[in-house]
């Protein structure tokens, strides 16, 4: 028997494997990745070993001793010109000033000669300055948080405290916020509208069922660039809709309805339309079509029957489409950069200019992070939902 077992139980791993080898590949080390490159912190220590050894030990007051300067002035001389690029975007983050100062010094350190030395404070007198220094010693550890601190516009004071950033030095918590009201915006809006036509489409049968799904599947086969370009011509000044409602002579001059909040909420919430219709109608479909008669002949107005029986039943199509229309929001961004103005721009944005603009992949690694922990959440919550307690209105 226990050979037999034995047996079984090797197949059963060979059958997982490959599903396992895919989790650990495109899901788990993606995430560690990204993880990793937020608190790794690791670019001061490359590019100045010597002084990375030595700064531990200066007291904050003042420039460091003739040693740590000589330490610094010899690292620059060894150093990359990739090496010192990181690092000098790494200081330059936390005090302005960073890449003039370091391009100087690095300059007069290589035209040194032997047996020469030099004065730092000769070359650019911010060397007398704590703060520069400073800033080298509190980002000569290998891990680090002031990422994911920054994320949330937050940093380490000099006593190890954290503390609120200056308003002027970050904006990402208005970000974040501006992504959550507006992914928000596009659920509660899917949801009005996504509810009741789930149910229309789950109340008729033929062909009349087959063309409301049809008309809800249709905008998922065509590209996302395509569906945000179609409207970004629909509801410019000259677009179709305020072509139309000028000509019906319903208003006198075309509505402001690109370029704002207004039109990044209706391109998204067509675009996420079907994530919210098609899980409420998996349920609805379901629901004996005998029910809302039963409600009625027991004296039930529509009004209360569709409160007491139909939306309690439906609310775990509800709560799955809401929740998938939130997170896919939440990460949008070619429809805001297309159709938003300056201050529609949601998080993504800021990732891609991390990322892309920077080259500052442990920031965009930390709003990453924070996006994933709010999805977390969020699908924890829903679990908890539906697993536990009556809905509403039952």
């Amino acid at each position: 028997m226990n050979a037999v077992s034995a047996r079984q139980r090797g197949r059963a791993a060979v059958l997982i494997a490959p599903l396992v080898i895919f989790l650990g590949v495109f899901f788990l080390w993606p995430l560690w990745l990204m993880v990793d490159v937020s608190i790794r912190n690791d670019a001061i220590g490359g590019a100045f070993p010597r002084t990375s050894e030595l700064i531990g030990s200066w007291d904050g007051e003042g420039a460091p001793d003739a040693e740590t300067q000589a330490a610094l002035v010899e690292d620059l001389r060894e150093a990359s010109q990739s090496t010192l690029g990181a690092a000098v975007r790494t200081l330059n983050s936390q005090v302005s000033g960073f890449r003039t100062l370091m391009g100087r010094t690095a300059t007069a350190a290589r035209d040194l000669e032997v047996g020469q030395t030099l004065d730092l404070v000769e070359v650019d007198d911010r060397w007398a300055e704590p703060r520069f220094w400073r800033a080298i010693q509190v980002s000569v550890a290998p891990y680090t948080d002031r990422n994911l601190l920054a994320a949330l516009d937050l940093e380490r004071a000099d006593t190890g405290e954290i503390e609120p950033m200056p308003a002027s030095a970050s904006a990402n918590r208005l970000i974040i916020w501006r992504t959550f009201a507006i992914a928000g915006s596009v659920t509660l809006l899917c949801a009005l509208i996504g509810l009741p036509y789930a149910m229309l489409a789950a109340s008729v049968t033929g062909w009349k069922r087959n063309a409301l799904l049809l008309a809800v599947l249709l905008p998922l086969w065509t590209s996302l660039l395509v569906r945000t370009a179609a409207w970004f011509i629909l509801l410019q000044n000259e677009g179709i809709i305020n072509k139309t409602l000028m000509g019906l002579g319903w208003i006198d001059g075309p509505l402001p309805l690109i370029f704002n909040r207004l039109g990044v909420v209706i391109a998204m919430t067509h675009v996420l339309l079907p994530f919210m219709v098609l899980p409420i109608f998996s349920v609805v479909s379901a629901i004996p079509k005998n029910l809302m008669p039963a409600a009625a002949s027991l004296g039930a107005r529509p009004l209360r029957a569709f409160w007491r029986v139909l939306l309690p039943l439906s609310m775990p199509g509800l709560l799955a489409g809401s929740l998938l229309v939130f997170m896919v929001a939440i990460g949008y961004y070619i429809t805001p950069a297309l159709v938003g103005g300056p201050n529609d721009q949601m998080i993504s944005s800021v990732i891609a200019f991390y990322a892309l603009q920077t080259a500052n992949w442990g920031m965009a690694g930390a709003l990453g992070i924070l996006l994933l922990a709010v999805t977390t959440v969020l699908y924890l919550v829903y679990g908890r939902l539906s697993r536990g307690g009556a809905p509403t209105g039952a």
